[in-house]
């Protein structure tokens, strides 16, 4: 296993996701490029973005974000898995899933569920009334 210069249970992660899907590094072609934006000389002298394609699916990755070359490889990887992922199982991914909850949680109520949500609201209202002192 290569060693990113990441946890060792978050490289060992990876490793299984790799295993899981079929993945070999033998299979991944991987280049590195000049990053572009921020990062000053570093950024300017070393090429730390890196570009990976999964040859038998055909998925390309290119990831740039951080400063180090170790760390832009094993967030690289990363995004390959999870582009691979979402290719075998489609709707089933993991990232697929919260997409579509975030989509439930935010679409508009129906007439119907809001009228049930003020009507136990009115509830709630007449009985703290009811909590009220009693005048004699």
């Amino acid at each position: 296993m290569i060693d990113f210069g990441v946890n060792f249970k978050k490289q060992g992660d990876i490793a299984k996701k790799f295993e899981k899907y079929g993945v070999k590094e033998s299979d991944i072609e991987e280049k590195f490029v000049r990053s572009p934006g921020k990062g000053g000389q570093n950024v300017n002298k070393v090429a730390t973005a890196v570009y990976l394609k999964h040859l038998p699916s055909g998925t390309e990755v290119k990831y740039h974000k951080e400063r180090t070359q170790g760390l832009n490889r094993f967030l690289a990887r990363r995004l390959l898995v999870e582009k691979i992922e979402e290719n075998i199982l489609g709707k089933m991914s993991e990232k697929q899933q919260k997409i579509e909850k975030l989509r439930r949680q935010k679409r508009k109520r129906s007439k119907r569920a809001k009228e049930k949500i003020l009507k136990a609201k009115k509830q709630i209202s007449c009985k703290k009334e009811l909590r009220g002192k009693i005048v004699h």
